[in-house]
This record gives structure tokens, sequence and C-alpha cells, in this order.
């Protein structure tokens, strides 16, 4: 048993099984289907080039999702805890790899979802009422304190609000297809003439895989799920499942009703979209259906995020100020407030750039892939390392679909890294990284500092 969690199991105040699989799936899928759908199809469809190569990649990403699910079920299942990925890395590993990790979700992987999310949030409320030059960032810092307060009153109070704005969230996504459906068909007379670029196919996953991404996050409240191990693979099996079916019927309606010309030219599909279908009535609810797909995106994001916080508190004592779990509410409390307060300073960051969106998707995407091509990984590791461990759940075909997951992380680290090298938010986020260094050789000092009594 690791350190971190033993200590977390002799708690007298620690998580417990509360969660049942409807709640785990509306977290995932709520994390998921965000307002990100709203915005990447036009981009894919920019560098796929063509109608067949579109849709190859959104059904690629959806059977990679699906493998990457089943790897998850098998780590979840074996080695379930607040942790996650944290603990599956720090298993494999060791702590000081998962250390860095730990320090990369809370600065950048959570709280850049964070803000991304902030952000395309903002975008649209905007639309309704700008707020002046800072009006999507304003938007953002507003949103996240709204729901750290949400998160912070409960984990029952949150994963209401999930289920049921997850709900709203499917029904609008298919609404802007009906929307799609009901409009004039547009000609497909310049898809025909369109040519693919294979060389930029990486650069569309990176964006589609994006959208498709978050599903992994359930990993982190798989010591709060009720209905035995098991219940992790029917979780992930349904919930990629649901965002499968509809990503794939969203991107059918809205090539349907915008042509493929006019989806690569729409900077705000749904809107065009529902303008087309019900006049202003239709932009402007829209807005008030990509305000509903962010916060649950956001909100979902931030109840495993903060968890991550806590996990490490109890490996490493210069973060132990956020080990503190308040049982009545099942709430890390101050693993919410850290994240909160690191996602408002990337939201101010963002501000300051032209596209705060594109600048959190630079920022995440490199450092995103590699720790989750290190995730996969593990699985071998793990099976390597510690053959005795009950796994209520084994991956098919193993270890074939774990070396696709792994070479599929791999090549999208290399494309997001291609895509992202050229713009100021990737070396940004190695900044932050090589920040990382230097507390954890501070953290490292104060470990063996505090462990020095005890030899």
């Amino acid at each position: 048993m690791l350190p971190n969690e033993s200590s977390i199991t002799n708690e007298p105040e620690a998580p417990r099984p509360v969660l049942t699989v409807f709640d785990t799936v509306m977290i995932a899928v709520g994390i998921v289907i965000g307002a990100g759908i709203f915005k990447t199809p036009a981009m894919v469809a920019q560098f796929t080039g063509s109608v067949p190569v579109m849709f190859a990649a959104w059904i690629a990403g959806a059977l990679l999702t699906l493998v990457g699910a089943l790897n998850y079920a098998e780590l979840a299942s074996a080695f379930p805890s607040t942790g996650g990925d944290y603990t599956f890395l720090t298993r494999a590993y060791g702590r000081d790899l998962s250390f860095f990790f730990a320090w990369a979700r809370a600065m950048v992987i959570s709280t850049g979802s964070i803000a991304l999310l902030g952000f395309a949030l903002g975008d649209y409320l905007s639309r309704i009422l700008n707020l002046g030059p800072f009006s999507s960032a304003i938007y953002a810092a507003l949103s996240l304190f709204l729901l750290t307060a949400l998160n912070l009153s409960g984990l029952k109070q949150s994963a209401r609000f999930q289920n049921v704005t997850t709900l709203v969230e499917i029904g609008g996504v298919l609404l802007v297809g009906v929307a799609g459906l009901l409009v004039t068909p547009q000609t497909q007379a310049s898809a025909a003439n369109s040519t693919t670029d294979f060389g930029l196919f990486g650069a569309a996953m990176v964006f589609v895989l994006l959208t498709y991404g978050g599903w992994n996050d359930v990993a982190y409240v798989s010591a709060e799920v009720k209905g035995g191990k098991r219940a992790m693979l029917r979780a992930l099996a349904i919930s990629v499942s649901v965002i499968a079916v509809v990503y794939l019927s969203f991107i059918f309606a809205v090539l349907h009703g915008l042509g493929f010309a006019g989806l690569k030219g729409s900077q705000a599909l749904g809107a065009d979209l529902m303008q087309a279908a019900f006049g202003d009535h239709g932009a402007q609810l829209i807005a008030a259906i990509v305000a509903i797909s962010a916060l649950t995106s956001m909100n979902g994001t931030m109840i495993v995020g903060a968890r991550t916080n806590y996990a490490v508190s109890h490996d490493w004592s210069l973060f132990h100020f956020m080990s503190g779990w308040q049982g009545q509410r099942n709430v890390p409390v101050m693993g919410f407030v850290v994240q909160a307060v690191i996602a408002l300073g990337l939201i101010v960051v963002g501000a300051l750039e032209q596209d705060g969106f594109s600048v959190m998707v630079n920022f995440t995407a490199p450092v995103f892939w590699f720790f989750f091509m290190m995730s996969g990984i593990a699985l071998f590791v793990l099976r390597a390392k510690l053959p005795q461990i009950a796994r209520p759940f084994r991956v098919p075909f193993y270890p074939v679909l774990p070396i696709i997951f792994i070479a599929t992380c791999a090549y999208l680290l290399y494309s997001s890294v291609v895509y992202a090298r050229s713009q100021k938010s990737s070396y940004l986020a190695l900044g932050v990284m090589a920040a990382g260094a230097v507390v954890w050789i501070l953290a490292r000092a104060k470990r063996k500092a505090s462990d020095a009594p005890s030899k």
C-alpha cells in the first residue's frame, strides 16, 4: 500500500462511496460534452479538408476513446482512489514522477481546462451582454467563483447540479443538431473539390481528442463510486457510448445544415445553425446552451481536479495544508481553494491574449498527452510489478489495445508539440513545468527533513 493510501484510509474523515454509476456517468459525460463541441468541428473540418476524412477523424476519436476507457477501467478497478492517474503513476514509477504529474495537473491540465471552458462560456455570453474588452475573462472568473462555492457546499450538491445540467446539456446539443436537420440542406460541391493535407491530420486529431477528452477524470472518484469495483467499467463504457453517439449525430446535422464550406468557415456554428433555423431567438438560445455546457464541464473538472491536490498532499509534507477532508460534505476543501486560485491566475493570463480559448489549448495539450501516455505505459508496469493485485477487469486483447492507446498518446503528444511550438503559450507551459522542478527540490528537502527524526 502506498503511503498516501494508508494515510487516507486511516483518516477519521476520508472519501467514501456515495456516487451511483449514473452519477459517475453524468460526471464523465458532463466533463466531455462541453462547449468545445461548438468550437472544434470547424477547426477539424479546416485541417481534414474533406467530408470523408473529417468523419474518419471523429470516428477514430470515438474508437480510440473506447480503447483508452478499457485501459482505465482496469487501472481504476484495481487501484480505486481519489488520486486517479496520480495513484497509477506513483505505483508504477514512484513519487518523483507522479509529483510532476500532480504539479502539471494543478498548474496546467485541470486548471487550464477550467480556464479554457470559462473562456468558451464567456465568448458566447458576451454575445448576449458584453462586459467590455475583458468580457470573456470576467464571465470565466465569475463562473469559477460560483462553481467553487457550489463544490465547497458538498459533493451531493455538486453531483445533483452535474446530473441536471448534463441532461440539459445533452438535450441542448441534440437541439442544435435538430436545427441542422431543419435548415435547408447546403450543397456539398465545395467538399468534393476540397483536398486533404494528411500532414495536418495529426492537428485535426488533437482537436478531436480534445473534444472527446475528460472521460479519464472519473478515475478520481473511483473510491467514491458504489456498486463494486466493476462499477467503473460500466460507468466508462456507458459514458463513451453516449458521447460518441451524441457527437457523430451532431456533426452529421451540422454538415447537413451548413454544408462543408459553411462548417469550415463558421466562427460559432451553433449560433449560425440556430439563427438559420429559429431566427434571433435561436441565436439567443444557443448562448444559454453553450453556457450550460461550459458550466457542466467546468463543474465536473473541478470535482476531480481538487482530488489530485488532496491525494498529493499525503505524499509530500510541503503540501500537507491540502490534506484536509470535510467528511460530512465529502469535500477536500483546500484542494478546491488552491485549484480556484491557480485557475483564476490562468484566466488573467488568457485575458491578456487575443483568443483565450486557443491559448489554453496550446498551454495544456502537450503536457496532458505526455502524462496520458505514461498512464498507459503504467498498465504494463503494474501488471509486471504487482501481479498479485486483484483485477476485477482486465483489458481484452492485451497487449494490443494498450499498445494502440500508448501509440495514440505518443502521436498526439508529437502533434500537439508541433502545433503549439510557435505559440507563446507553449513556452509558458514549459516555464510552469520548470518551476515545478524547483518546487520538487524543495519538497524533497522538506520530506527528508521530516523523515530524519524517525531514522
